[in-house]
């Protein structure tokens, strides 16, 4: 199995304490590990980056999101799962058309987030969401759940006590806990709904994040695959009870995530950083996708639901 082959590699490198470059999908079916000091010119990222300091000469991109008709089909199954208990939280995504003059090199070179990766002439990513962060024996998770234009009035209160947002944000947070204690002890929530403000095109917005905190044995380095490919998939960008709930994403979406919603980070020999493949845009045949998506939960309206999935897709120039 792919899975097997996964863990093995990344043990491998982990043991020989080798600096790598990797890229996970979202079925941990495809994977990309690199050497530091051999990675391809054709592969590009940046970790926890704060601004891109370059204006773009072309701002203008459109995009034509799924039909809300083909969304709303999807989005009742979901809600018919929740209603027989098969799942209580499910992140429901679908690739969108993306219009701009831009090439993807162009896109990775000018946008600005946390995390960039341009992966060849296939796709660009520009993430705000860390996965998992390791240093000096302590493991760390960032799940980021709740998103409002930073400029509605009242704004941090309103997603502060929006009680669909809380029910969704304490399903990922308990979710990522218990991910964390399965190779980790003494797991605790360090930072519980805190604000950040992210770029999203023109506009501002405001994310709802938590901190969680677990802590390693030493010598994690050499179960490396292990560790990661137990916390994979990210738990915020599926749902709760995860198994189950990939399970019904799969038959639902209608559409291969490929490596949207995967993860992709650096392990310098010693510690290691990631990050989740959200705000993602994919070079096809038929031009560009941008894909996005959003948690639903048995509060969720169609309408509020289809508009956040459509609010996602930006492209954040500096």
């Amino acid at each position: 199995m792919q899975n097997n082959h996964l863990k093995a590699s990344l043990n491998r490198y982990g043991q020989r304490r080798t600096p790598i470059f990797f890229m996970i999908d979202f079925d941990l079916q495809n994977f990309v590990i690199h050497p530091l000091d051999r990675l391809p010119e054709d592969i590009r990222f940046s970790m926890q980056a704060e601004t891109a300091h370059i204006k773009t000469p072309c701002r203008d991109y459109r995009y034509e999101a799924v039909p809300i008709e083909h969304y709303q089909k999807a989005f009742d199954r979901v809600i018919d799962e929740i209603g027989k208990g098969n799942t209580y939280l499910l992140n429901l995504t679908f690739p969108s058309r993306l219009e701009t003059a831009l090439t993807l090199e162009e896109i990775y070179r000018y946008t600005e987030a946390k995390f960039k990766l341009l992966y060849k002439d296939r796709f660009v990513c520009f993430t705000p969401e860390r996965f998992v962060r390791i240093a000096n024996d302590a493991i760390f998770t960032y799940p980021m759940k709740g998103t409002i234009d930073a400029k509605i009035p009242d704004a941090k209160e309103k997603i502060l006590h929006n009680k669909k947002e809380m029910a969704e944000h304490v399903m990922v947070v308990d979710l990522l806990r218990n991910d964390l204690s399965m190779v980790a002890k003494k797991v605790r929530v360090e930072k519980f709904r805190y604000i950040d403000r992210i770029k999203a095109g023109e506009r501002e917005l405001l994310q709802v994040s938590s901190k969680i905190r677990g802590e390693l044995e030493a010598g994690w380095q050499n179960r490396l695959g292990e560790i990661l490919t137990t916390l994979l998939p990210a738990g915020s960008i599926t749902g709760a009870p995860k198994k189950r709930t990939t399970e019904i994403i799969k038959r639902v979406e209608g559409y291969e995530r490929g490596y949207f919603t995967g993860i992709f980070g650096v392990f310098d020999g010693e510690s290691l950083d990631s990050a989740v493949m959200i705000r993602f845009i994919e070079k096809t045949e038929e031009g560009y996708i941008y894909k996005s998506g959003g948690g639903i939960t048995i509060d969720s309206e169609l309408k509020s639901e289809y508009n956040e999935l459509k609010e996602k897709i930006y492209v954040p120039f500096f």
